[in-house]
């Protein structure tokens, strides 16, 4: 008998690790998307020639929020991820990283030629920042 209960409870085990869901860091839809809208804010934050283009940053973020859930995750568990200290520095890092393999620093020029060049390319960064000047 306790073989059984063992055997059954090693099952569910099994059962309940195959349908955990990863990390929202870990799903690359996801990730890129908050990357990609993070990046155009610092963007349009530090340089004063770049604006945002609010309305399709908000259905954009909408669209990540939607496929999160679309995915099985609570708004519970995405509003965490969005809320966490620790990812939002993660992707920070990951924005100094891309500013640098491109050859900016994270200065108002550096952070203007990069927004220039997204926007030129009509990159995904780029879609969600109009220049000013």
């Amino acid at each position: 008998m306790t073989r059984l209960i063992l055997s059954a409870a090693v099952m569910l085990s099994l059962a309940t690790s195959a349908s955990a869901k990863p990390a929202l860091r870990d799903v690359p839809e996801i990730d890129n998307g908050l990357f990609t809208v993070g990046l155009a804010d610092q963007i349009r934050k530090n340089c004063p020639e770049i604006s945002a283009r609010f309305f399709r940053a908000l259905s954009y973020l909408k669209g990540l929020e939607k496929e999160a859930r679309d995915r099985g995750y609570t708004e519970t568990e995405v509003e965490a991820h969005l809320d966490s200290d620790a990812e939002k520095d993660r992707l920070r890092a990951r924005a100094r990283d891309y500013m640098k393999a491109r050859g900016h620093g994270q200065d108002q020029q550096g952070y203007c030629a990069l927004g220039r060049e997204e926007i030129s390319q009509g990159s995904a960064i780029g879609a969600l920042l109009r220049a000013t000047n």
